[in-house]
């Protein structure tokens, strides 16, 4: 039997644009690790180090689904070029400044100028959907794509903390400049997979986030992106604190490859039924998953106790991305997506700023409280706004799955 993900690439034109999408998105991974390890190791200021890593992150957050929007009007390559020419101007001034010492103000106004790098994980996830929508594969498609993103973090911090390290400061984030230059200009040179953009006359209404679909899952995500900044800053304290500061990368990437195995599985996986409820018992998953980081007490039981909260991560992306389909217009459709990593960037921001307060009070065995605690808001929300993900959009034809539920029910 043929393997669903060697299907996927039956279609001209897939193996280039799926490529072009991973190369662009590995600065996702490297470059506010590599801002980070650069302006460390130049001026020897943490405190300056995560300030910026953060204005980066917000910016992003504010100016992304933006220009999303602007790309479901005019198209991919209308947009992400100069979006990106502006990122790539951000990024050599931030690199520059930091070599040369630069005054701060000029640090923070790069940093957040970076923040107009486009998603191309949307741009990836809106070409998938615009040759499957409708069918199975599309479901493999995005599981494909969030294994490209547990890929990417897995490879992209090592790399980029690496070359940092061990050649010069800049490396990491002129490398990560260099893949985005790349993959954004491959992807936008592919006319012939790029999604028709729709007209200023269909996107009568305003933003995507208008959706009440949308907005539960956008919040919801706000909450688990809560999970993964605080995680990441909580496990680094947590190595650090028994003597072993370079094994938390090890340990963070066996997370993040926890989340790419069930990635691999569930993409080939068929399920009846509405993916809402897939999709909250995933976010539960996630929750419960945090409760075991409570009670470890060494390296060896964390490495393996992350390994299996991560099993829990893509399969609620992949299903995620599936609700977007469901609740947004598909004239605003990579919006929509872009807003799902909106919430998931502002959430990091939030908990590793809330694990860094509670580390310096208590220490990193307490910090793990901040994931717990963010999961069990994941859920709350969840619940809460369950009954609007019931009730796709206006228009909206609804899932293959839900397709197949309706017709069940119809003929019983």
């Amino acid at each position: 039997m043929p393997s669903p993900y060697r299907a996927l690439f039956a279609e001209p034109g897939t193996q280039a644009f799926a490529a072009a999408g991973f190369l662009g998105r590995m600065p996702l991974s490297m470059m506010g690790i590599g801002v980070v390890t650069m302006v460390s190791q130049l001026t020897g200021r943490y405190g300056l180090a995560g300030a910026l890593s953060a204005t980066m992150a917000l910016s992003a957050a504010a100016i992304g689904p933006r220009i999303s929007r602007l790309v479901d009007r005019h198209g991919q390559r209308r947009v992400l070029r100069p979006a990106t020419l502006v990122a790539l101007a951000a990024a050599g001034g931030l690199l520059f400044a930091s070599h040369l010492r630069g005054p701060d103000w000029v640090l923070f106004l790069c940093a957040a100028g970076i923040g107009s790098v486009p998603s191309l994980g949307a741009m990836v996830r809106a070409r998938w959907a615009a040759l499957y929508r409708g069918t199975p594969k599309l479901h493999t498609a995005y599981s494909f794509e969030s294994v490209v993103d547990e890929v990417c973090f897995i490879f992209g911090p090592i790399i980029s903390i690496g070359l940092s390290t061990t050649w010069f400061p800049e490396a990491g984030p002129l490398l990560a400049a260099c893949f985005l230059a790349a993959g954004v200009f491959w992807l936008t040179a592919q006319r012939a997979t790029e999604p028709e953009p729709h007209p200023r006359e269909e996107h009568g209404g305003g933003s995507a986030l208008r959706s009440a679909g949308l907005q539960v899952l956008v919040a919801t995500f706000v909450a688990t992106g809560a999970i993964f900044g605080a995680v990441d800053v909580v496990t680094v304290a947590f190595a650090d604190e028994r003597g072993h500061k370079g094994a938390a990368s090890v340990v963070l990437a066996l997370y993040a490859a926890g989340s790419c195995v069930a990635g691999v599985v569930f993409g080939v996986l068929r399920f009846r039924g509405a993916p809402e409820r897939r999709w909250l018992l995933g976010v539960a998953a996630m929750a419960v998953s945090m409760i075991p980081l409570l009670l470890v007490g060494n390296l060896p039981l964390l490495a393996v106790a992350l390994f299996v909260a991560g099993l829990s991560i893509a399969p609620t992306m992949i299903t995620t991305m599936s609700l977007i389909e469901e609740h947004v217009p598909r004239a605003r459709l990579t919006e929509g997506m872009t807003w799902v990593s909106t919430g998931l960037a502002v959430g990091i921001a939030v908990g590793s700023s809330v694990a860094g307060w509670v580390i310096d009070a208590a220490g990193p065995r307490a910090g793990y409280g901040v994931p717990a605690v963010s999961g069990a808001v994941a859920v709350a929300v969840g619940f809460l706004g369950y009954r609007r993900l019931r009730r796709p959009a206006a228009g909206r034809g609804g899932t293959v799955e839900q397709h197949s539920e309706r017709e069940e029910r119809h003929l019983a």
